[in-house]
């Protein structure tokens, strides 16, 4: 595992939103703004949560979005920015392990 303070370390971060016609407007703002080399959509995502005190299931499209530790508060800002939720998902996961090469990559396109 990368060093706790490498600002370079790859994180994926996950977030949820409620259609194909958002995620996509999501996806081009975080790679645009060059706070995400990639995002990737899957729909068909069924999610079940407590929200105001009420249980909720809703069918949603999860974003997998891989950035950097440095480029994080950024990534969050845009996020957050771009979001139709008042309390958007945002749960970023260093990766243990990744290739060299793809990881130059995703290094290169979010600096």
């Amino acid at each position: 595992m990368a060093d706790a303070h490498d600002p370079t370390a790859l994180l994926v971060v996950f977030t949820t939103v409620p259609d194909a016609e958002v995620a996509g407007r999501i996806a081009r703002a975080l790679v645009a703004g060059r706070v995400a080399a990639c995002v990737q959509a899957l729909p068909g995502v069924r999610s079940t949560y407590r929200w105001e005190g009420r249980l909720e299931e809703t069918s949603e499209v999860l974003l997998l979005s891989k950035t950097t530790r440095a480029r994080l508060p950024d990534f969050e800002r845009v996020l957050q920015e771009a979001h139709p939720y008042s309390v958007p998902e945002i749960v970023a996961v260093e990766a243990a392990r990744v290739a060299a090469p793809y990881r130059a990559w995703v290094v290169a396109e979010t600096s």
